[in-house]
């Protein structure tokens, strides 16, 4: 890993949500990854999630567990005030950076004077428009968005389509800074071929496998991606879609796949262990990421690419921006069932030219890997510092 030199060190106090070996998520796994990169930029680094005590000791105390998940709010955000006050006394930070508004917003105001960096995950209020929760959540919700997001110096989004979403929020585009998601490429290039990987998950030799690795919600276009396998199977007789991952339709899915007889061509794997993922997507032909709505980036994506497996995806929100610049051919021209079986026919039969396996790897090294998305990120810290100073 490359380290980069700096005149002096500084001190980050990083706001997350959950630890992500308890709770795998894609913000918990961007906080675990700071946890872990950004000494290496100069950069000190203490959090604050929900979690067990076993995390303080994993993490040699570097990472503060305030509370359970599962304790109830009030008594849960007591606990994060009482931690986040004995963090100030033993030593106030130089930047905090907030992940998750609804621990970020009890405690900013602690900090104040310090610069304080946003890390912008997605419009967590508009998802939960999207899976119908109650509409007083929802409120509630945008109340700690535009709460946290006015005390913002400086702020960090995934791509230039969340850019867009958050001066919805009123923030001065002028303060948003864009970094990408990252990859732990090393983990997840494997260096063993698809047939390996195949025996290794008793998966068939003899057929083309399309891999989706999603949260089971209905943004995520998983309903039209079963859907679009039905024309698929027409050209491509001997297909194989497989999805991974859990989530509220998991039934509702498997129900849908057998009402269309579709039971010989896809298969729903349930949730994929983290040490297993990188031979999952091995084993595929391809992978697909057929999103709906309100995708910021995707880090399916960038797994993918980093196990050397191509990777389709719709042109929604941020997507296209984590594949077009290795293919433009990899971005769908809209979203929907009929796209998605014509792109992933045109795949299967040769007739769209996917990345090899090297130039996937490639790609997600130069782009994603952990050490250069750390340097990023450790730079608009350093900025908002300067700024505030």
């Amino acid at each position: 890993m490359a380290i980069r030199a700096h005149a002096s060190q500084i001190d980050s106090l990083q706001i997350g949500m959950n630890w992500f070996d308890e709770s795998p998520g894609g913000m918990e796994r961007m906080v675990k990854a700071l946890v872990q990169t950004l000494p290496a930029q100069g950069v000190s680094v203490r959090a604050l999630v929900a979690a067990s005590e076993k995390v303080r000791a994993s993490t040699l105390g570097v990472v503060t567990p305030f509370a359970t998940p599962d304790m109830p709010m009030l008594k849960r955000i007591l606990a994060l005030r009482r931690s986040a006050l004995q963090l100030r006394s033993e030593r106030m930070p130089d930047v905090v950076a907030a992940h998750f508004v609804l621990y970020a917003a009890p405690i900013l105001r602690m900090f104040n004077g310090v610069p304080k960096v946003i890390h912008f995950h997605g419009p967590w209020s508009e998802e939960a428009a999207r899976e119908n929760e109650h509409m007083l959540r929802v409120r509630i919700y945008r109340a700690l968005e535009d709460y946290t997001y006015r005390h913002g110096t400086r702020y960090i989004v995934l791509s230039n389509a969340y850019g867009k979403i958050l001066t919805r929020y009123g923030v001065d585009e002028r303060t948003i800074r864009i970094v990408p998601g990252c990859v732990d490429v090393a983990r997840f290039d494997i260096g063993v071929d698809r047939r390996t990987a195949r025996d290794t998950l008793n998966l068939p030799q003899d057929r083309p496998i399309v891999l989706c690795v999603r949260r089971l919600v209905s943004r995520m276009g998983i309903e039209d991606l079963i859907d679009a396998i039905a024309s698929v199977r027409q050209s491509v007789t001997d297909v194989l879609l497989v999805i991974a991952g859990k989530g509220p339709l998991a039934s509702a899915l498997q129900a849908r796949i057998e009402e269309r007889g579709l039971t010989d061509h896809v298969r729903m794997a349930g949730f994929v262990s983290e040490e297993s993922l990188p031979t999952w997507y091995r084993a595929a032909n391809m992978s697909i990421v057929p999103t709906v709505a309100l995708e910021g980036f995707g880090l399916t994506t960038i797994e993918s690419l980093a196990s050397g497996t191509p990777v389709l995806v719709t042109p929604v929100g941020g997507l296209p921006e984590a594949v077009a610049p290795l293919s433009p051919d990899l971005v769908l021209e809209r979203s929907g069932a009929e796209a998605l079986g014509a792109a992933l026919t045109d795949a299967l039969l040769g007739r769209i030219a996917l990345p090899d396996h090297t130039s996937c790897i490639r790609y997600a090294r130069s782009r994603f890997d952990l050490d250069v998305v750390a340097a990023q990120i450790a730079d608009v810290y350093r900025e908002a510092i300067d700024h505030a100073s």
